[in-house]
């Protein structure tokens, strides 16, 4: 039988999910600020609504691990003249190794790099829709977490 806690939190994990990349779709394509929608934070979702108790699911992680990754793929992109299918794995490695060296480790970001080159997206990118996008996203992790399921969220009260 399953746990009735697990049924609820699993609920509110989709419909938090629901309504995070909801807002973050409609900011994209319904508004005239920029694009706030990426597909890893898709991922980050699962996460922040289903393991927010993990390290990989803190603000710190989130923000920093987006944006490292989305970096180190703007300048592959910019300043590593090799062929597309050298350049993408190349990035992928480096933003899992500066992920775990500057202990900001955030899974799905790993997959920004991929989104960067293949984008071919400019250093715009950054603010919109790395930084402000995890931002929203953390916002709603905030409004879940800590105040509808109770939990202590972020870990220890910390952004950063």
């Amino acid at each position: 039988m399953i746990d009735k806690n697990l049924i609820i939190q699993s609920t509110l994990a989709g419909i938090f999910s629901i309504i995070t990349i909801g807002v973050l779709t409609v900011l994209t394509y319904k508004t005239s600020y920029g694009i706030f929608l990426i597909a890893s934070f898709g991922s980050t979702m699962v996460l922040l609504y289903g393991y927010p108790e993990s390290p990989f699911a803190q603000p710190k992680n989130i923000i920093l691990g987006h944006f490292l990754t989305a970096l180190i793929g703007i300048i592959f992109l910019n300043f590593v003249p090799l062929p597309i299918f050298l350049n993408i794995p190349l990035a992928v490695g480096f933003g899992v190794m500066f992920m775990i060296l500057l202990k900001v480790t955030h899974p799905p970001a790993g997959g920004n790099p991929i989104i960067v080159i293949i984008g071919s997206v400019s250093y715009d990118y950054l603010i919109s829709p790395i930084i402000l996008g995890a931002l929203i996203v953390i916002l709603f992790g905030v409004v879940l977490n800590r105040f509808v399921l109770r939990k202590k969220y972020p870990e220890n009260n910390k952004i950063f």
